[in-house]
């Protein structure tokens, strides 16, 4: 009798001591308790050994690669600035920005040291973070972001001229003033912040990242900080964080960390903001990929002048493109490997002031393109557009009609992946400019 009385004790408390581990077991995932940061690491440590390219690499959509020319004469003139990885001999990925001539020669590299950018890592395993962001400058210097570490300017000799560790990532937009704006996240979630110290509500005390918009100087000075989650739950877009899907859940009081996941952030300028009655020149266009969200904002008052959502689906790069227009890179993440369901991604314009929509890309006889994540736009002087597809290592020009100028694919890493394309942008240069730099190519004195 005592030796049943005793079983039934030992099960008990073998059956208590499970229920306990699953409950914290689940605290730990979802609150981050201890030890979730030993945990964390041990995961990337084991990814790292792995597939130590991984996050640099995507399945190859492509057969072909390198430069094709359809319509040579259609091309906007200049150079073309991309930011990706290239394979060294050893067969590691290294970051690299390079400028490409209209043939894909290149004119100029610089090589991003990622483990040595910054003096001391914010985040685990540098190695395995990219470049995501990045702008060049007159004389041949870049500002580049290395993603959710830290923003930097280098030199064209690929010499750290300063470096900001603030968790800096995605996009850097450059003001005509010559100040850069880009977002960043804190080193760890916070559970709230000056304005809600008790933490955010609806969100139960859960820590979060708290979104930041930093206006940096060409020095590296900061300039403005501005907490992007506290606009939101100041004004009426709180309400698009209870519309909001997670991990492919809705929760109203269980989001995960990456509550916004802001992707750009870009000013309007003076010498265009006439043509915008509502806004005023240095009001922010913000995209807000986790709410399908893009917003103006008065960085000064705090003030949402505009917002829109039904038209996107995890949307990034919105532009200022005159006459009132903001385009829009819509993702038009449908779930799909090559965007089957909803026919790719696409370029949207939105008017603030009459709420007026317009596709501008695609059409009836564009080729397919489509990424579910990333990507780029920009609206070229000629009427074309330079399109970056990131997880497909491509970049191309399309004219007004949607048909295809010029496109570069990166070359793959092997026979099923290939390295993502985070930038790819046209630039007014010549190769006698680029051969003035300091640290200069011999290919880019030399002729076409």
């Amino acid at each position: 009798m005592a030796s049943s009385s005793f079983s039934a004790e030992k099960v008990g408390f073998m059956l208590s001591v499970t229920i306990l581990a699953v409950l914290y077991g689940t605290a730990v995932g979802r609150w981050h308790w201890p030890p979730f940061s030993v945990l964390e690491g041990a995961v990337a440590e084991a990814k790292m050994i792995l597939d130590p390219q991984g996050p640099l690499l995507n399945s190859r959509d492509y057969e072909r690669h390198g430069t094709r020319l359809e319509q040579p004469d259609r091309m906007q003139p200049g150079l073309t600035f991309v930011a990706s990885s290239w394979r060294g001999d050893d067969g590691s990925l290294e970051p690299e920005l390079r400028l490409l001539a209209p043939d894909g020669s290149v004119l100029h590299t610089w090589r991003v040291p990622r483990t040595k950018l910054f003096d001391s890592g914010r985040r685990k395993q540098p190695e395995r973070t990219g470049m995501h962001g990045s702008s060049l400058l007159p004389g041949g210097d870049i500002v580049v972001n290395q993603r959710y570490v830290g923003m930097a300017r280098l030199n064209a000799c690929g010499e750290v001229v300063w470096a900001l560790n603030e968790g800096n990532h995605h996009s850097i937009e450059q003001a005509e003033d010559g100040s850069f704006w880009t977002p960043a996240v804190p080193e760890t979630p916070q559970v709230g912040s000056e304005r809600f110290p008790d933490g955010y509500p609806g969100l139960d005390g859960k820590p979060v990242w708290i979104e930041r918009l930093l206006h940096v100087s060409p020095d590296g000075e900061i300039l403005h900080d501005i907490n992007a989650l506290d606009v939101v739950y100041e004004s009426e877009l709180r309400r698009y964080l209870m519309k909001a899907s997670w991990g492919g859940k809705r929760r109203v009081t269980g989001p995960p960390t990456d509550i916004l996941h802001i992707n750009d952030v870009e000013p309007l300028p003076p010498s265009m903001a006439d043509e915008y009655p509502t806004l005023e020149a240095g009001d922010l266009v913000v995209s807000v990929k986790r709410l399908h969200l893009v917003f103006v904002v008065d960085p000064d008052t705090r003030e949402v002048k505009w917002h829109a959502s039904d038209p996107f689906i995890a949307q990034h790069d919105p532009d200022f493109i005159g006459d009132g227009w903001i385009g829009v890179f819509d993702n038009q993440n449908d779930g799909t490997e090559r965007g089957a369901l909803l026919g790719g991604s696409r370029i949207v314009a939105v008017q603030p002031h009459t709420d007026s929509v317009e596709v501008l890309f695609p059409t009836e006889q564009s080729e397919p393109f489509y990424t579910q994540g990333q990507g780029r736009w920009e609206m070229l002087d000629n009427g074309n557009m330079l399109l970056t597809e990131t997880e497909s290592g491509r970049v191309v020009e399309v004219d007004s009609a949607g048909r295809t100028v010029w496109e570069w694919i990166h070359q793959p890493y092997n026979a099923s992946r290939v390295p993502e394309v985070t930038q790819g942008s046209r630039r007014a240069l010549s190769r006698e400019q680029v051969a003035s730099w300091p640290c200069a190519s011999d290919s880019a004195s030399k002729g076409s």
